[in-house]
């Protein structure tokens, strides 16, 4: 009898599971984002060039549903006023705060709808907007060539995703809204990676600290010098690249097997497929996967010189020591 019962509870759930799927039907959910769009002047008369696209983050006293509220300050004030720039000036509306998601789609879709050059997007905005520009770009790295948050902060946890990132910070330092010490903290942890990261202190400013940066036009000049960066691939022999074949163990117990395949030194998660690694360069024993991702691994040697783990700098830091050898 208990089999039959068993039986007929799972003919039950089945039928139960089937009347559910039939009820089902494909919907879908689309969150708006407003933007002011600038368009330089010869943007429509010259079709065949690319241009600089600028992403621009007002504070939180411009959130809402009015756009032109976004006009206050920073870049929008400026062309309302009448400046010219030569680069598009996306500026897009929070209603509830800056979510990375769908800033990262919006970007990809105005680059789909623009001529925009991929390797000249750069990412700044003001308190609020400061705050949001550390962490879209800490999330989305590969998307922009530089940035320049104002007067804002963030968590740290990973900053060295930006060890690559052209930045200009800017903070006041009277401002009794959000503190120098907020900046100070991004800065002092982005140096461990960034040495060539730029930090300017308005001492006599308070709170607005963007006029007197977006005012500036040797700002724009050296955002505009700026490009996406790319790793260059340094050739090694093989011979050389035979030191760093072995078998390494993450903290979830993932193994990853590297070795050599002609020339090339070869990833296997056992888990995917095999993919060639990029080496950076010779020193800092640097690999990566391709220049598009902004992850790489960076090999570590103990005091006898020996390679004997690797440290995956991706979405986040994972440390993978090096197994000992079977036949050992």
């Amino acid at each position: 009898m208990k089999g039959i019962h068993r039986a007929f509870l799972l003919l039950v759930f089945c039928a139960v599971g089937q009347q559910a799927s039939s009820q089902q039907t494909a919907q879908k959910f689309v969150q708006e984002t407003q933007y002011l769009l600038y368009l330089p002047s010869n943007y429509e008369a010259d079709t065949s060039s690319k241009w600089p696209l600028v992403i621009f983050l007002h504070g939180s006293g411009e959130s809402g549903t009015d756009l032109n509220k976004v006009k206050m300050h920073g870049p929008p004030k400026l062309v309302e006023q009448g400046k010219s720039f030569p680069f598009i000036l996306v500026s897009p509306q929070a209603t509830n705060g800056w979510q990375p998601t769908v800033l990262a789609a919006m970007i990809r879709d105005i680059k789909t709808k623009l001529r925009v050059d991929p390797d000249r997007v750069y990412l700044t905005g003001l308190s609020m907007g400061g705050f949001g520009t550390w962490e879209l770009a800490m999330k989305y790295p590969e998307e922009f060539a530089a940035i320049a948050p104002i007067c804002g902060g963030g968590d740290t946890a990973k900053i060295y995703r930006l060890q690559y990132m052209p930045v200009w910070n800017f903070h006041g330092a009277k401002d009794n809204a959000v503190p120098l010490s907020a900046s100070e903290k991004m800065m002092s942890a982005l140096k461990r990676y960034n040495k060539d990261a730029k930090f300017t202190i308005y001492p006599e400013a308070g709170h607005d600290s963007w006029t007197a940066t977006y005012t500036n036009d040797s700002f724009y000049t050296w955002l505009l010098g700026q490009k996406r960066f790319k790793f260059t691939e340094t050739i090694q022999p093989a011979a050389q690249l035979k030191k760093y074949e072995g078998e390494f163990l993450s903290n979830e117990n993932d193994t990853l097997v590297f070795f050599l395949k002609g020339d090339s030194l070869m990833l296997n998660t056992r888990k995917g497929s095999n993919q060639v690694m990029h080496m950076k360069n010779y020193k800092d024993e640097i690999f990566y996967f391709n220049e598009s991702s902004p992850a790489q691994i960076r090999f570590s040697r103990n005091r006898k010189g020996v390679v004997d783990r690797f440290i995956y700098e991706g979405e986040d830091l994972v440390v993978f020591p090096k197994l000992k050898s079977r036949r050992n």
